[in-house]
């Protein structure tokens, strides 16, 4: 029983939010917040695009598959999560409160639970969970500011890697992005010459691999590294 509240408490504190809250204050947390933890096989379905969040969830074991299109799917985003692993930390507050995407499991995944208002007491009383719980809205909206500015004037290979990043997460890795090269040259406002030169130049730097309807994130660091200011 100790060992395996031991192996609980260690894998909390691998999480992103509980970095650096110590032992003894996990122990308080797991006995004052009620935790919802649970399994799920291959290709069950963690969240569903559109469906509120009403809690945040933590991918503690193994790895979840998310996907981003839109409503005719000929845009879509696709990005794995590993543990440890937050889903869409910056959807429980704001205006916009639902799943922006499907979650679901690559193999036997386990996932803990914090409702909101239980979440919102944990935030009002630990300031290091509180400061953790900003910097990841932090990183996500300034993430914002280098994008915009590449969209107004930085180079077409700024503009793709803004697109990809605003759909991704920062921990995210293996993103595929899928959708034919008409409609993306279309949607950044180019010739198609154009468009195939900036995806060339990316894959000549090891940031992407391409075909004609997907592109591969090789390096998201690398891709992000590309935006103005270098956020």
């Amino acid at each position: 029983m100790e060992s395996q509240e031991g192996s609980m408490h260690g894998n909390l504190m691998t999480l992103p939010l509980f970095k650096g809250v110590s032992y003894n204050r996990i122990s308080e947390i797991v006995g004052k917040i009620p935790l919802a933890f649970s399994r799920h096989s291959a290709g069950a379905a963690i969240a569903l695009s559109g469906e509120p969040c009403r809690d945040i969830r933590f991918v503690i074991g193994g790895s979840v598959r998310i996907k981003i299109s839109n409503h005719t799917e000929r845009f879509r985003i696709l990005q794995t999560l590993t543990a440890p692993a937050v889903i869409f930390p910056d959807f429980l507050f704001g205006r916009a409160t639902s799943y922006p995407g499907d979650v679901t499991a690559i193999g036997d995944v386990s996932i803990m639970q914090i409702a909101k208002n239980d979440f919102i007491s944990l935030l009002r009383d630990d300031e290091i969970i509180l400061f953790n719980f900003l910097n990841m809205l932090s990183a996500n909206a300034q993430k914002s500011v280098s994008g915009v500015l590449a969209l107004t004037d930085g180079s077409l290979e700024e503009r793709i890697a803004f697109w990809i990043e605003a759909l991704t997460q920062i921990d995210a890795s293996d993103i595929l992005l899928q959708a034919r090269q008409h409609d993306l040259y279309t949607l950044f406002g180019v010739q198609r010459s154009s468009f195939v030169d900036a995806l060339e130049s990316l894959r000549q730097r090891g940031v992407i691999e391409y075909t004609p309807t997907e592109i591969r994130v090789i390096s998201r660091k690398s891709l992000r590294g590309l935006l103005i200011g270098n956020i």
